[in-house]
């Protein structure tokens, strides 16, 4: 039983590779109606061709007008009860060498796109009967790695409208709560790999290692993983927890 109401129609950021795809074919499994959203049309439509989504929209998360029209017209199909926040990229550079540019560009993606996602679904769903909101953040919104401090701090910015939001929302039906996967087996972590093979001239294997060795189980954490607490958020059954983020990360918070 998957607690979902019936035939929910559920928005993913980010749907059509990865955690995001994941998350789709997850609440697609569990009989949500999803439109998957993203920046690449060949994905997207790789995604919904394999029954990973029922539909998709074209938009870059971090430009509010694509997106606000990207959602209307999903929403136009059908009221949208679910939003998984989910797009996001990442850079690494000691902080010395992260200029403003650098920032500006991981805040536009990783937060603000959080932000014009929320924002477009919002004024309609919180007068429905039911509402979730997912926003996926990371390990790197409840702590602090090195040479990545545009990308934490944009995290924990995530995190933080969570929290806020989540208490302005709490007389609705609307629930807003993050998941915080640690490093997730996805395309977004194998370039850090590779970068960590380019930078130290580390075997695959032993980059894999790196960055496993943060999980005290040894290893990444699987897109499945995650999107089993995404939908377990989205049930009826968590309709008491809101304001949370969750780490999916092996015990490393």
């Amino acid at each position: 039983m998957s607690g979902l109401p019936h035939s929910p129609h559920a928005l993913v950021t980010g749907g059509g590779r990865g955690i995001g795809r994941a998350i789709a074919a997850s609440l697609v499994g569990a009989g949500a109606t999803v439109t998957v959203l993203g920046r690449n049309s060949a994905s997207l439509q790789e995604a919904v061709a394999a029954g990973a989504a029922h539909f998709m929209a074209v938009a870059d998360v971090s430009d509010e007008a694509a997106l606000k029209a990207a959602v209307a017209e999903a929403s136009a199909r059908k009221p949208i009860d679910i939003l998984i926040a989910n797009a996001g990229s990442a850079e690494s550079a000691p902080f010395a060498k992260s200029d403003s540019a650098l920032f500006a560009r991981m805040m536009d993606v990783n937060f603000m796109g959080v932000v014009h996602a929320i924002s477009a679904v919002l004024p309609e769903m919180k007068d429905r009967p039911y509402g979730r909101i997912v926003a996926i953040a990371s390990t790197a919104g409840l702590k602090g790695y090195a040479y990545v401090s545009a990308y934490t701090a944009a995290k924990h910015a995530v995190v933080g409208l969570v929290r806020s939001l989540a208490l302005e929302m709490a007389a609705s039906k609307v629930t807003v709560n993050a998941v915080c996967p640690g490093f997730t087996d996805t395309d977004l972590v194998a370039g850090s790999i590779d970068n960590i093979m380019k930078k130290t001239g580390r075997t695959r294997e032993q980059a894999i290692a790196e960055l496993a060795k943060h999980n005290p189980q040894g290893r990444l954490v699987t897109t499945r993983e995650v999107a089993n607490a995404v939908l377990w958020l989205c049930s009826e059954h968590a309709s008491a927890i809101t304001g949370q983020a969750i780490a999916v990360a092996g015990g490393e918070i």
